[in-house]
């Protein structure tokens, strides 16, 4: 997709969630560790955060590690944007552009749901992709939460081979104590990669704005065997 259509995306998305602030409170949901949000849907204007995500299948050999350090910041209540240079190893690989809005809160403050844009240019080919994803989370109590993202992945006006895929993740949290988040996270990609992740997770917050995450699970390639995977990330809010 050319990248002015990209950009009339991102127009569509940010107009239909004006007027989200005036919904009613958001929950309060912990976001996916793997496919994670750009801040919460009911994040406050001002609100940023830096953080760090590190993956590999293979544990003894970190130059096999796919990592990513990125910045997030609430421009507008409900409104944030996302920057994030993808790594393999000590290879940039792509500049990753992310946007995302909030569309309310309903259910007397207990479900919210919103909108993600995210936009890649992959340096070694030169090819800039597009993903649009729709959100809804939903808390059950005050201990077990959930968060649904599903969408399409590298889109095109003409369906092509392994364009407008399907991209599906879903996470399931329970609150332990305070501070500390256990979960399982759910992702699925179509196209050309066909992927199957399952990843159990647990959030530990260490200090009043430092947060790590830790997965452990199993994912599928198409093509390949399935084989267990490692995560780790680590947030500092600002």
């Amino acid at each position: 997709m050319r990248i002015a259509t990209a950009t009339t995306l991102l127009a569509i998305m940010l107009t239909a969630a004006t007027g989200a602030a005036a919904q009613p409170a958001y929950p309060v949901i912990p976001e996916p560790m793997i496919f994670d949000m750009m801040r919460p849907l009911g994040a406050q204007q001002g609100e940023m955060e830096v953080n760090a995500l590190a993956m590999t299948t293979s544990p003894f050999r970190p130059r096999a590690a796919e990592w990513a350090p990125e910045v997030e910041y609430a421009f507008a209540d409900g409104k944030a944007i996302e920057f994030e240079l993808p790594f393999n190893g000590a290879k940039l690989e792509a500049f990753k552009l992310g946007l995302q809005a909030a569309f309310g809160a309903s259910a007397d403050g207990r479900s919210a749901h919103g909108v993600q844009y995210l936009g890649i240019y992959d340096r070694e080919t030169g090819r800039y992709s597009n993903s649009l994803l729709y959100m809804a989370g939903h808390r059950f109590d005050a201990r077990w939460s959930m968060m649904n993202m599903v969408g399409v992945d590298d889109i095109a006006l003409k369906r092509r081979n392994g364009r407008n895929a399907l991209l599906l993740n879903h996470a399931t949290f329970y609150d332990v104590a305070a501070g500390t988040i256990a979960g399982v996270e759910l992702n699925v990609a179509g196209g050309r990669e066909r992927l199957v992740r399952v990843a159990p997770q647990l959030h530990q917050r260490l200090a009043a704005k430092v947060n790590v995450q830790a997965a452990a699970g199993v994912e599928k390639h198409r093509h390949h065997r399935a084989r267990p995977t490692l995560g780790v990330r680590l947030v500092r809010e600002l």
